[in-house]
């Protein structure tokens, strides 16, 4: 990789990082969000900064092209990033249901209390 590629990978994930920041401090996103991000930025910029531990690992992992192994680490948040995105889904619509059967609840009391008024 060379130097100058180095230092604008480097460039970009501080602008990554300060982003992140600063949804947190604005509260856009949540800090139990942000762990993901985060690791996905720290794992970005460890191997900007050394090049040959991800050449390396991509050997280790019996890969021959670098750029399939960057590739499949592409994949691999990809798919982390999509599976945490889904559980927060799920638990969003479990909650979205219990408060419309809660609020049907409500109204209903709320009808036979004003039928009874009458």
């Amino acid at each position: 990789m060379s130097t100058t590629l180095q230092l604008f990978m480097i460039c970009a994930e501080v602008l990554y990082f300060v982003l992140i920041f600063t949804f947190l401090k604005k509260k856009t996103l949540s800090l139990k969000y942000t762990f993901l991000w985060l690791f996905a930025g720290i794992v970005m910029l460890i191997f900007t900064i050394f090049p040959m531990l991800f050449v390396n690992l991509i050997k280790l992992c019996g890969v021959t092209s670098i750029m399939n192994g960057l590739f499949a680490l592409c994949i691999f948040f990809i798919i982390i990033i999509l599976m945490s995105l889904t559980s927060i889904v799920s638990k969003q619509t479990d909650r979205i249901r219990t408060l419309t059967q809660e609020n049907a609840i409500l109204e209903k009391r709320l009808r036979e209390l004003e039928e009874k008024d009458e």
